[in-house]
């Protein structure tokens, strides 16, 4: 059976998925919550999703494309390197930030998940590694960065502190002002790429 992959129903069941996952976490999210949460049969599930796995990665894929859409549309209005790396910190504690639902389920719970899952989590990852990949070598070829920094080890650093300040929040029930360290982190990985000329 074919499933469905839009509609109203099928944006109500993702988050539905969301809220269910965020209090429960995914193991202990049966199908069955998460239909009652969106209002919905269990049956009506079936249609749309094969299984509650395909159901979370379908949350995500669909979520982080929305995500990274946003996060680009911001990106492409800066005009230097640095106002766009900026700009990709903020927009990933800003959107997070407003959302603790989904800040729970990507920081905590789709962490574990079996292999399979998070290699599968890890294609949906990609474009917006893409995207931080693209600054790095942008930041090269304008000689703000370093032209000999590893790009790969670059986008670690990047990406890995974004994601463990996010992840320090939510494990902090979200006590501290998560947008206020957009700059603080901005000015720790700038500074430690920057292209300085003998």
């Amino acid at each position: 059976m074919t499933v469905k992959r839009k509609g109203p129903k099928y944006e109500k069941i993702i988050d539905a998925a969301v809220t269910v996952i965020a209090k429960h976490g995914y193991h202990q999210s049966q199908i069955s919550k998460i239909a009652r949460e969106a209002g919905v049969a269990d049956g009506t599930i079936y249609l749309y999703f094969k299984n509650k796995e395909d159901l979370l990665i379908s949350l995500f894929r669909e979520k982080m494309g929305r995500f990274i859409d946003t996060t680009i549309d911001e990106i492409e209005q800066q005009h230097s390197v640095e106002d766009k790396l900026l700009t990709l910190i903020e927009m990933h504690f800003k959107q997070l930030s407003v959302d603790h639902e989904l800040a729970i389920v990507t920081q905590l719970e789709l962490r574990q998940t079996n292999r399979e899952l998070r290699a599968k989590i890890g294609e949906v990852l990609k474009r917006y590694l893409e995207l931080v990949d693209s600054l790095i070598y942008e930041g090269i070829d304008e000689k703000v960065f370093h032209p000999d920094l590893d790009i790969r080890i670059v986008r670690q650093m990047i990406f890995g502190t974004i994601d463990e300040t996010t992840t320090s929040w939510v494990m902090n029930d979200h006590r501290f002002d998560l947008t206020a360290l957009a700059k603080p982190v901005h000015d720790l990985l700038i500074n430690g790429f920057r292209y300085r000329s003998s």
